[in-house]
């Protein structure tokens, strides 16, 4: 799949070293930054052109695509530049931990392993609706209609509300996450999204 992005000739290579373009990786479902990458550009063309991220590595002074050995590569979703026009923001979709140490990510601590879940459980939820597999409860709640996922909403919601005023912290978290679920999964058999109440909420901030 080839993905839509400048050519690398529009690029502002002019101050950076042997021609290389920073890359940032981020998840395009947690919005987690995942790593920094170079590219030149062969690297570039061949990431857009098969649709999945290739660099070059700097020691090797070589092309490498990521996961070619670990299977972990990265899909890339969308490629923008920043305001200078000299450093690429990579949106993917990761398979499999991006460093090499086992982590989500390769900032470590600075981006804890559970940032953006929330994000993920959506893209998860919206794949059950379309495939409608067999044996999941997320499937049988669609199954079921708006109705009886809101009402789902409603109780969840109340749990959550006992919980709190009888001060039962850990009871709330999971009561909590239980109406956190179940609403993303009326967003999305409504035809909405985590983005939908960004925007809204943003709206009124402003």
């Amino acid at each position: 799949m080839k993905i839509e992005a400048k050519p690398f000739s529009e690029l502002n290579i002019e101050k950076l070293p042997d021609g290389l373009v920073p890359a940032i990786i981020q998840d395009d479902r947690t919005l987690k930054v995942l790593m920094l990458g170079y590219m030149n550009r062969e690297a570039y063309e061949k990431s857009l052109a098969e649709g999945c991220v290739t660099f070059y590595s700097r020691t090797r002074r070589t092309l490498w695509t990521k996961g070619e050995t670990s299977g972990n590569r990265l899909d890339i979703v969308s490629v923008a530049t920043d305001c200078d026009n000299d450093t690429l923001l990579v949106r993917v979709i990761p398979h499999g931990p991006t460093c090499h140490t086992g982590s989500t990510s390769c900032f470590g601590e600075a981006s804890p392993e559970n940032e953006g879940f929330i994000r993920y459980l959506q893209s998860v939820i919206r794949s059950r609706h379309r495939d409608m597999p067999e044996g999941s409860y997320t499937s049988k709640l669609f199954t079921r209609g708006v109705n009886k996922i809101a009402q789902k909403v409603g109780e969840e919601a109340v749990e959550t509300v006992i919980e709190a005023v009888a001060q039962n912290r850990e009871a709330m978290i999971y009561e909590a996450s239980d109406l956190v679920y179940h609403l993303l999964v009326l967003l999305e058999a409504t035809g909405c999204s985590i983005a939908d109440l960004e925007r809204e909420l943003a709206r009124r901030h402003a």
